[in-house]
């Protein structure tokens, strides 16, 4: 069934709640300031589309769903994106199945997606081009010509721009399908006639470990995690996991893993239950063994107190919140 939404979030948690599609495990502001967020949705017959414009600079750990095939790209002239790779506007990254990846704006950006369902992607595929496409083992990044890939924009935002403002007409199955239709060609005459933008095999290798650093931050978050841990865990050497958190996230390991750990602590607040759980045992859980060093640097980087947070009504954040990369 066609369907369609658009909506504004100020809290970087309901933001990325709001990705149902595409499950971000991780969303970090990393900069003082408000954050701010707009996302258009638009579900077609066989078509995901999702558009997002954020104002802030932020890391994203994403981790894309194995029943779609997805492809992304800056949906707007904007400062480049990484996304597992730098990104520049006319690019577009066709994803592996069940791919993970960071993703990382320096600034406010502009980015789009399209999903579609694995056997609607090969049966259009062989279709309209003759040939049977398949998710690569690899994220891949392309570069079609100006006039494909201007046309896969155009018609991505005019469906994006209905969702938006008119999703009555979208909702019907005419329109819909017609736009559907417009879209899968448009993407896949971009998928036959491009140029593929190799990675070099330093940079697959550093996005690998950080893939590994993730699985160890997803067990060992909890836990005292040194960076001579951290490196062993992970496979390389000190150099070698400061260089690959540059690359891909504009930090180093160790302030990475704070704003892991602050993260999380965030949200376990958030659920917890008042009158059962205390802030003491929260930052316990989650890797910090001086309290009031939690404190200051949940303070600075929420704008808040951890008390505040564990007594606010759900539902009641500020409206205005305040997110700073602690010191």
């Amino acid at each position: 069934m066609p369907g369609s939404g658009t909506s504004t979030f100020i809290d970087p948690d309901d933001y990325q709640a709001s990705l149902d599609r595409v499950p971000l495990d991780l969303l970090l502001v990393t900069l003082r300031g408000e954050f701010k967020a707009w996302v258009t949705s638009a579900r077609l017959n066989h078509l995901y589309l999702l558009r997002s414009e954020e104002d802030f600079p932020r890391i994203a750990y994403v981790s894309l769903s194995p029943a779609l095939v997805f492809v992304g790209f800056p949906a707007r002239s904007s400062p480049s994106i990484v996304w597992g790779v730098e990104l520049h506007p006319g690019e577009i990254v066709l994803h592996s199945g069940a791919e993970r990846f960071h993703q990382r704006a320096a600034g406010p950006c502009n980015w789009g997606l399209i999903g579609l369902a694995a056997a609607q992607f090969e049966r259009y595929s062989e279709t309209l081009t003759g040939k049977t496409l398949t998710a690569p083992a690899a994220g891949r990044v392309m570069w079609p010509a100006a006039r494909n890939s201007a046309r896969l924009l155009r018609l991505f935002t005019q469906a994006c721009r209905l969702a938006q403002t008119r999703p009555k007409i979208l909702g019907h199955p005419e329109v819909a399908r017609g736009l559907e239709q417009g879209i899968i060609h448009a993407l896949m005459t971009c998928l036959q006639t491009t140029r593929i933008k190799c990675s070099g095999p330093t940079k697959q290798h550093h996005q690998r470990v950080l893939i590994r650093l993730e699985d160890v931050l997803a067990k060992r978050l909890g836990g005292r995690l040194r960076m001579s841990e951290l490196c062993a865990l992970t496979g390389v050497n000190e150099r070698t996991l400061r260089s690959c958190c540059a690359e891909f996230l504009g930090i180093s390991p160790s302030r990475y893993v704070l704003l892991r750990r602050l993260k999380q602590a965030r949200t376990a607040l958030r659920d917890a239950d008042r009158a059962t759980v205390s802030v003491g045992e929260i930052a316990r859980a989650c890797g910090f063994g001086e309290l009031g060093r939690f404190v200051r640097a949940y303070k600075t980087f929420f704008g808040e107190t951890p008390l505040t947070t564990l007594h606010r009504i759900p539902g009641s954040g500020p409206t205005s919140p305040i997110f700073t990369d602690p010191a």
